[in-house]
């Protein structure tokens, strides 16, 4: 399991428009990372090129294991939980699950019934034999974020998970997050700054194409938001 996500220098541009001016950041495994910016930052962007979505103009990133040797990101190391889920059109979620761990046996050493999965993630009874593409978005977000869990990824990337989820759900699954970070390194992007404070146990800004880290050092609630605020309104 690694360490740290160590992230340097990344560049991406589309036209005239750079995007990623580089931004250097390092992620350690047993915190989740809000990544917060205004619409348009580029909080996507740096995700698709982190997942190799998009191929990145400059820098680069690696791995560091615990004993401080760095070795590349390969496609197991990384999971992607997209702000808009893509779900099976033609398998029902108990099918759709029984797929994935037959075409991922060698990624998933000790699988589990599906039904156990689906016990986890608190998906009801009668939806399990549904077909996902009818499912509410939030439920979909769901499956995605479960198939991604399975497959026990290095780092997880989470584009805006939990704003389309009712208020229940949303707690149980910032349970579920809390509970990863343990083994995982977690990165969360979202607009929503209430959400950031309360889930995330560090705060990074994208502004104008760099990463920097927001500390709470020394702060109350109010400040450590106005100094969040106050990075945000940088010109």
């Amino acid at each position: 399991m690694a360490a740290k996500l160590v992230v340097q220098d990344l560049q991406k541009r589309f036209g005239d428009q750079e995007v990623l001016r580089g931004a250097s950041f390092t992620f350690e495994q047993g915190k989740i990372y809000g990544l917060i910016g205004r619409n348009g930052a580029g909080k996507t962007t740096f995700f698709n090129c982190l997942n190799e979505d998009l191929p990145r103009d400059g820098g680069s990133f690696h791995l560091v294991d615990d004993g401080g040797n760095p070795r590349p990101v390969t496609a197991d190391d990384m999971g992607y939980v997209l702000s808009t889920p893509v779900v099976p059109e033609f398998l029902t979620a108990r099918e759709f699950l029984q797929f994935f761990l037959e075409i991922n046996r060698d990624r998933i050493p000790y699988p589990k019934a599906p039904d156990v999965y689906l016990d986890y993630m608190r998906i009801d009874e009668a939806d399990r034999g549904k077909l996902p593409k009818d499912f509410s978005h939030g439920m979909k977000n769901k499956m995605q974020m479960l198939v991604n869990i399975m497959a026990d990824p290095t780092v997880l990337l989470l584009d805006e998970p939990l704003t389309s989820l009712d208020v229940v759900v949303a707690e149980e699954m910032k349970g579920i997050l809390r509970a990863l970070k343990e083994d995982h390194i977690l990165i969360l992007s979202t607009h929503i700054m209430e959400l950031a404070l309360d889930l995330c146990d560090e705060i990074v800004i994208l502004n104008h194409g760099v990463l920097q880290e927001v500390s709470a050092a020394g702060l109350n609630e109010d400040e450590f938001r106005e100094k969040i605020l106050d990075a945000l309104r940088e010109e």
